[in-house]
């Protein structure tokens, strides 16, 4: 009974920092990993909300949609096309080289790749049910991901300030180099105003690549056993358009936009229930050596061709 109540407790004031935005992703897996490992969760709770995971993150993607713009985002796309299509393959290939000599967990490796080369959280909430990851599986990259997200809020600016950028430059950096579009936000806004501009359009643009990695990956993974088409990007496109074209849609966009995040956010933290102390030592610690070394070469590549190139 104690604990239950316990759970309630804890639901509610998560619910309510969410809402109020007391509350980050990094914050929110956090917290749910807390509870998990700890077991301060109600057992019930835990497993009810399991089979509810991959179609609350599916709709938060889809509402994320509603934030892009079709004519914003082939403006800005094409001029930036070459340098995202080549840092996400990059990716890929530094992420499969580091795990394979690692010898990590490949489902893991594929989902911290599709995080850290297009836009966290929600790249990761979009490829999981294609490579039908488990909830384990899905809160380890999570967490990996967000923490790096926090790293990165803090020193991208600095780093920004001593090799003296742009705002132009430093715009598009932290919209290629940090995984979370919220975290790329609150890098450029302590930037300047012109940054945050470049950055969040950038961003919002690379998100798109987000359909043709889906389409990739599942393709890939379900070639022996049929392909799945992940319907939910044709939402994510549907949304975009919706946002673009329909007056009366864009009127309340901002609105759904918010309305996906917290969603997204409230999604993580019942992910991190399900993590748990056998659960960590299975995977072990070599894919965060993964997470951690990609995203420092990536950062750093993409540091100098802007420095040097733009």
């Amino acid at each position: 009974m104690l604990n239950k109540l316990a759970t309630y407790g804890i639901v509610c004031l998560v619910f309510i920092g969410v809402l109020f935005s007391f509350i980050s992703p990094a914050l929110a897996l956090g917290l749910g990993m807390l509870s998990g490992i700890f077991k301060l969760a109600n057992e019930d709770l835990v497993s009810i909300s399991k089979p509810f995971q991959k179609y609350l993150l599916q709709a938060s993607v889809v509402g994320l949609g509603f934030g892009i713009h079709i004519k914003q985002a082939i403006a800005i796309g094409s001029s930036s096309f070459f340098i995202t299509l080549i840092t996400i393959v990059c990716v890929f290939i530094i992420a499969f080289a580091i795990g394979k000599l690692l010898k990590s967990d490949r489902v893991t490796t594929i989902l911290v790749a599709s995080g850290t080369a297009i836009c966290g959280g929600s790249a990761i909430a979009a490829v999981s049910p294609s490579i039908k990851a488990n909830s384990n599986q899905t809160s380890i990259s999570l967490a990996i991901v967000f923490l790096l997200n926090a790293v990165a809020l803090f020193i991208f600016p600095s780093i920004g300030n001593y090799f003296n950028l742009s705002q132009e430059q430093f715009g598009l950096w932290s919209a290629i180099a940090i995984h979370d579009t919220s975290s790329v936000v609150g890098a450029a806004e302590l930037f300047g105003e012109e940054a945050l501009n470049i950055a969040t359009t950038t961003k919002l643009v690379r998100t798109l690549w987000i359909i043709p990695l889906v389409l990739i990956i599942s393709f890939g993974t379900d070639s022996k056993k049929g392909f799945t088409f992940p319907w939910f990007i044709l939402g994510f496109l549907g949304a975009m358009v919706l946002a673009s074209y329909i007056s009366q849609i864009q009127t309340i966009n901002e609105y759904i936009v918010w309305g996906a995040r917290k969603l997204l956010i409230l999604t993580l933290f019942l992910i991190g229930l399900q993590i748990n102390i056998s659960q960590l030592k299975k995977l072990g610690f070599n894919i965060l050596i993964v997470g951690v070394l990609t995203w420092l070469i990536l950062a750093i590549i993409s540091l100098a061709y802007i420095i040097n190139y733009l």
